[in-house]
């Protein structure tokens, strides 16, 4: 297939029906909910370019200026009172002898915070797209306790999805030591490699940080619809090229039986209904990475046109992103929709120091509980997204492995 050709693909037997995702055994999936994991777009339902906003306004867009000299707008710190409410919670949930995975709403109450998570989930999905805590106890609290308050916290957010092959719903985002050049099987956030911007495979992403690099490591975040717009005046070819389903999309073989080994889609979409919003779903490893199979004429490879098309996107990013640096008990929350995100490479210290250590979250936030209407087959269940292989349970482990 000629990268430049638009395909109507059929639409073959969907190996996840959403009544197997939300109706899933428990002794399985805890709270009866399995991960949907990687679908192809629905083609027939993507719009062409001429479809998309030649420019877009409203509270999605924003530069870095807006809020480099105003922390206000984008900082929360924690009160005595909201820390207080989460050890709480945490306490209760761990009293209940409940698994880690099991934890939702219903079983990890916070009658004030809870109100303000509300406000801010709003926030992240329609408004901005992002916000820092500032203040949570990860350096007083046990490793056991802090992963509950932190995943509890989430769940008044969204539905935490599985976040790689082994089911992981807690992530450790951690140098363990992979080669980052072997693209075509290592997860970058494995490594201490440079994350270049990037979306990922849940609504909203989460950080925690635990322990902090040596130097590097730092965070960079950018407005897609800020990012369309200057695309659209200063590269109108890039942003057309952007809207065709030409890109293909590393799996790395976390796959079920059945699947094929990438994904063939766009990198920014209009949403399927809903606001007609345009959103982005984006990671340059994962389309590098994929040469084992072009180089064998199973995938067509990168046109030079694609090659700096990723070049001029990711300069764009650089170019108007907002940069902070997340210390020991700060958490990130992202949108995955409409911002990317970036990470500088990093030098952890020396041993016996602890390595640099976030803990991730990808949560879902389906289309009827207020999220995104994505031209998916999954757009409605509530843990759609994420890595689902097979039928994985969910894993919540207290480090990297």
């Amino acid at each position: 297939m000629a990268p430049g050709l638009l395909v109507d693909e059929p639409q073959g037997q969907l190996p996840n029906s959403s009544k197997r995702n939300e109706d899933a055994p428990r002794h399985i999936f805890p709270d009866g909910i399995r991960t949907s994991g990687q679908h192809p777009p629905l083609y027939e339902l993507l719009k062409s370019y001429s479809s998309f906003p030649k420019e877009i306004t409203g509270p999605t867009v924003w530069q870095a200026s807006d809020f480099a000299s105003h922390p206000e707008r984008w900082i929360h710190r924690f009160t005595p009172l909201e820390i207080s409410e989460l050890s709480t919670a945490a306490d209760a949930f761990i009293a209940l002898g409940t698994p880690l995975t099991g934890i939702s709403q219903s079983n990890f109450r916070l009658p004030h915070l809870g109100q303000t998570l509300s406000a801010l989930r709003d926030e992240l999905l329609n408004g901005k797209g992002f916000i820092l805590f500032k203040g949570f106890s990860a350096d007083q609290w046990s490793v056991h306790k802090t992963s509950v308050a932190y995943m509890g916290l989430g769940t008044h957010l969204g539905y935490f999805v599985s976040q790689n092959g082994r089911g992981h719903v807690l992530g450790h985002v951690k140098d363990v030591g992979d080669d980052p050049t072997q693209i075509h099987s290592v997860r970058i956030y494995r490594t201490a490699a440079r994350q270049f911007f990037h979306a990922d495979d849940g609504d909203i992403v989460g950080l925690l940080c635990l322990h902090r690099a040596r130097e590097g490591g730092e965070s960079d975040v950018v407005s897609v619809h800020r990012v369309w717009n200057v695309l659209q005046r200063e590269h109108p070819d890039v942003a057309e090229l952007l809207t065709r389903p030409v890109w293909y999309f590393d799996r790395k073989g976390e796959v079920s039986h059945g699947q094929d080994e990438w994904i063939r889609q766009p990198v920014v979409y209009l949403e399927n209904g809903g606001r007609g919003r345009l959103y982005c779903k984006w990671d340059p490893y994962y389309v590098r990475s994929l040469t084992r199979f072009s180089e064998k004429g199973i995938v067509p490879p990168l046109s030079p046109e694609q090659v700096r098309a990723m070049e001029i996107l990711e300069e764009t990013c650089q170019r108007e992103a907002l940069h902070m640096v997340l210390e020991v008990g700060d958490i990130q929350f992202l949108s995955n929709a409409h911002l990317l995100h970036a990470r500088t490479a990093y030098k952890d210290f020396a041993p016996p120091a602890p390595r640099r250590h976030l803990l991730r979250l990808w949560l879902a936030t389906p289309e009827g509980e207020g999220g995104w209407a994505l031209p998916m087959p999954d757009s409605h269940e509530k843990k759609r997204g994420g890595v689902q292989v097979n039928d994985t349970p969910p894993r919540a482990p207290l480090d990297a492995e």
